[in-house]
């Protein structure tokens, strides 16, 4: 959630002095630091990064991390409860900030209490990121979390070669401010007064594109914070390239799963489109042994056709989640099958859809009902067989 507020116009050294501090601010909490509400993030930008960390951890089980500029150890503290983690490195050129923080990574009595499956070794290294250190090197994931923009253009130019060339670690992720973001800030100049440079979108993903193509990697782009509505245009206020390290392969193919949306929507298509029909000729044949029970009055069974198509083999629970789905319907000569009925069949439930994700799956392939319900379809067809219901 994101609040956009007007700054006042101000003029002077005072201005400059209350943009400054409002830009050193951005992660954290605007009311405390500018008398005139800005934009604020909900959570904080900051906590916002820190989290896609995390999830990216979370994504990819890393055993080895490494967080370059750690400053004040916050990302290592939250990543130290990740079980697949068995070494978490920090490393920061400020000393001073490293011994004053190092502490609160020592693990907590409950730790005692309740010990870790695998060890874990968390050390803090007093370094450069532009220097060579051994003790870095096989590592799965380093994180370099708004670092870049602090380096000058010397020690930009030797970053790649140490950190991707020499380190070389499986995967790495690089956050920088995004300045097309910046004009919706209350000032012109830069987030931080340590800032060296802040990259648009564009030359952001240029040089990260150099760097992939030159050490061999592959790099995605993303970010966080989100925009206000209206500023779309702008992209997300931290940008973020997430590299992986190509690994030589000679064959590589891919595997058609659900998870892959056109072929979910194959799937999904095609079970509906075989239901709607079968569903369809059994609403035919009920309908005919309706007209010939009306027409042979000695003909007292009314139980009527069951409500599942025969012939099928459904677990109790499944009959039970059939039965309680809203039934077919015809309305002149036209037939509905609602789209819950449809999620209600072991073959389409499987697919683990929601009706609104199943209605966008297959709105351009089938016909649906006004309000889009339901799958509407001709009751009778020229072309009309008999199918073996399952």
């Amino acid at each position: 959630m994101i609040y956009l507020h007007l700054f006042s116009t101000k003029s002077g050294n005072k201005m400059e002095e209350e943009n400054e501090q409002c830009n050193s601010a951005i992660d954290g909490n605007f009311e405390e630091v500018c008398p005139e509400k800005v934009i604020k993030f909900k959570p904080p930008l900051y906590k916002q990064r820190y989290q896609f960390v995390r999830d990216f951890v979370d994504q990819h089980k890393p055993k080895k991390v490494a967080d370059l500029g750690c400053g004040d150890t916050e990302l290592l503290r939250l990543l130290k409860i990740y079980p697949c983690i068995q070494r978490l490195v920090g490393v920061d050129i400020d000393k001073e900030k490293l011994q004053s923080n190092g502490h609160q990574l020592s693990p907590y009595l409950g730790e005692f209490v309740k010990p870790r499956d695998l060890d874990l070794t968390v050390i803090l290294y007093h370094g450069s990121v532009v220097e060579r250190d051994s003790r870095l090197l096989g590592f799965d994931l380093i994180t370099c979390i708004e670092l870049i923009e602090h380096l000058d253009s010397d020690d930009l130019a030797r970053f790649p070669e140490v950190v991707f060339g020499y380190l070389s670690p499986a995967m790495i992720v690089i956050s920088t401010p995004n300045s097309e973001f910046n004009p919706l800030f209350p000032t012109v100049t830069l987030r931080d007064a340590d800032h060296k440079f802040e990259w648009n979108r564009m030359e952001f993903q240029t040089w990260a594109l150099q760097v992939a193509n030159r050490y061999h990697y592959s790099v995605e782009f993303t970010g966080v914070g989100e925009p206000p509505a209206g500023a779309e245009h702008v992209g997300y206020c931290t940008q973020i390239g997430v590299f992986q390290k190509n690994s030589g392969k000679v064959y590589k193919t891919s595997y058609p799963s659900l998870q892959q949306e056109k072929m979910l929507k194959f799937v999904l298509v095609g079970e509906v489109l075989i239901l709607v029909e079968r569903l369809r000729l059994r609403q035919q044949r009920m309908l005919r042994e309706q007209k010939d029970l009306c027409n042979d009055p000695d003909n007292t069974d009314s139980s009527g056709p069951p409500q599942v198509l025969l012939g099928a083999v459904f677990t109790e629970a499944e009959e039970a989640r059939i039965e309680n789905s809203p039934k077919p319907f015809c309305e002149g000569d036209k037939f509905f099958v609602p789209l819950q009925r449809l999620l209600a069949y072991p073959k389409v439930h499987r697919l683990r859809v929601t009706e609104e994700r199943m209605r966008s799956l297959i709105a351009d392939s089938v016909q649906l009902s006004s309000d889009g319900s339901a799958v509407m379809d001709d009751l009778y067809k020229s072309w009309d067989y008999q199918f073996e219901d399952y």
